[in-house]
């Protein structure tokens, strides 16, 4: 009570010294506030701005600047952790994007060079059954690639008999059995087998560039069937790539007069895009989607499958003098190896790169295989191309890479202009406060203050 007293009678003397009389009321006024406070008494760093006549003051300023900085402090950490997320999905998202790219070079090189060996295979060796029946068989290695794998890289390793069983529920909650490995096994691996079989045979008509492009409408007609049978979402714009992908087909066949060999490749290629889609369609009808490693283990199941009943169609079509070979050291082993393994390669990878990045990346990797055949083709075997087949292939990959467009794409395409808006806005915004702040400083700078209310 005593130092209130003083500083009331300093307050009294600081009266007849002030320049303004308004001015005094005000601090007295504000005195009389702060000794009506809840807590009775008032900070020193308030006493002293009120006794000193500090011009503009006001009470609790002091404890408003703690108050702001507290809070500057507060948004600086929330800011801080908002960068430190943000900086830690961006490196994800890094990773994703190089692990993409390294994967969209894997499968357009495995996929281009596969493609290659097979025509240089066909200079001395036409036996394009023999090949796909050979190449079948490593399918089943898969799954056991997939096990080291898991024992290289998993923390919580399991042993062989437990992955099996896991992974094998993919054909239902009993695992294999033998009957479901013949229900279930048997369509898919003779659609696996005459894809194949296809594709190989329409290497044997064309070019390495006009088979893979015409490879790629199976994109096309994976949408149809999965439209008419899944009663998938109807999209125009996969409508449009799927007359694209016709289009580019007809221009093909067109490009040698729609006779010759032209149009028996085109339609044996067509015909392996075709088979293909009827397997993925029909693996998405009763399998549903499956993980890495039940891809895996089904996979090898067709290898065994195709080891196990098809061994006998090699058998026939050699005894019967349609795929002959004089003797098992002729056989060009280092070619038919070359070719297995580049397909199993190829397999792996397009099943690998869905867990380490985007899908997306791996369907434009399969189109990347066109340019890369056309390289070579270009380089190695002198092939002239007409603009007929050079629209045709444009085509038909214009058509594919409007497929890879998700379902969504007109809202994402919306929300994005959105976005763009927005920040936009925020900018504006921002350079107004911006000017408004300096133009502040610049009038206390002359002498001009704005008291701020208690």
């Amino acid at each position: 009570m005593r130092r209130l007293s003083d500083i009331s009678l300093h307050l009294s003397q600081l009266k007849y010294l002030s320049p303004s009389s308004s001015e005094d009321q005000q601090c007295s006024r504000s005195f009389m506030d702060v000794k009506a406070a809840s807590n009775g008494v008032s900070t020193i760093e308030d006493r002293i701005l009120r006794i000193t006549g500090y011009y503009g003051y006001y009470p609790g300023y002091s404890s408003h600047q703690r108050e702001e900085a507290s809070e500057n402090r507060t948004e600086n950490l929330h800011q801080d952790n908002h960068v430190k997320t943000r900086c830690q999905s961006c490196t994800s998202a890094f990773f994703k994007i190089f692990w993409g790219f390294l994967v969209i070079l894997s499968v357009s090189s495995s996929w281009v060079g596969t493609t290659q060996i097979v025509k240089v295979t066909y200079k001395n060796f036409h036996c394009p059954f023999f090949m796909t029946w050979f190449s079948t068989n490593w399918n089943i290695m898969f799954f056991p690639v997939y096990y080291s794998g898991h024992l290289a890289s998993a923390q919580e390793k399991q042993t062989l008999i437990q992955k099996i069983r896991e992974c094998s529920r993919i054909f239902g909650e009993e695992g294999l059995t033998l009957k479901l490995f013949l229900k279930r096994t048997a369509p898919f691996s003779i659609l696996w087998t005459l894809t194949n079989y296809l594709y190989l045979l329409a290497l044997k008509k064309l070019t390495a560039t006009d088979v893979s492009a015409l490879f790629c409408c199976n994109k096309a007609f994976v949408f149809l069937l999965s439209w008419i049978v899944l009663k998938d979402r109807f999209m125009g714009v996969r409508i449009v790539a799927a007359i694209m992908a016709i289009t580019g087909i007809v221009m093909m066949a067109y490009a040698d007069g729609f006779h010759g060999d032209s149009i028996i490749g085109v339609a044996l290629a067509v015909g392996s895009a075709s088979t293909s889609a009827l397997y993925k369609v029909l693996f998405k009808m009763f399998l549903g989607s499956a993980n890495f490693g039940e891809a895996a283990y089904f996979i090898s199941t067709l290898g065994f499958f195709n080891l196990i009943f098809i061994s006998s169609a090699p058998v026939i079509l050699y005894f019967t003098k349609v795929e002959y070979w004089s003797s098992f050291s002729a056989l060009p082993w280092a070619y038919l190896c070359g070719i297995a393994g580049l397909w199993l390669a190829f397999n792996i990878l397009v099943n690998v790169g869905v867990v380490l990045t985007y899908p997306l990346l791996i369907s434009i990797g399969t189109v990347l295989s066109v340019p890369g055949n056309a390289a070579v083709d270009l380089m190695k075997h002198e092939v002239i191309f007409s603009m007929v087949r050079l629209t045709a292939t444009s085509i038909i990959c214009i058509g594919f890479l409007l497929m890879l467009l998700p379902e969504e794409w007109d809202e994402i395409t919306l929300r994005f202009i959105n976005r763009l808006k927005e920040k936009k806005n925020e900018e504006q915004t921002e350079d107004t406060t911006e000017s408004s702040v300096h133009t502040r400083s610049r009038s206390r700078a002359n002498g001009t203050v704005s008291i701020p209310l208690a």
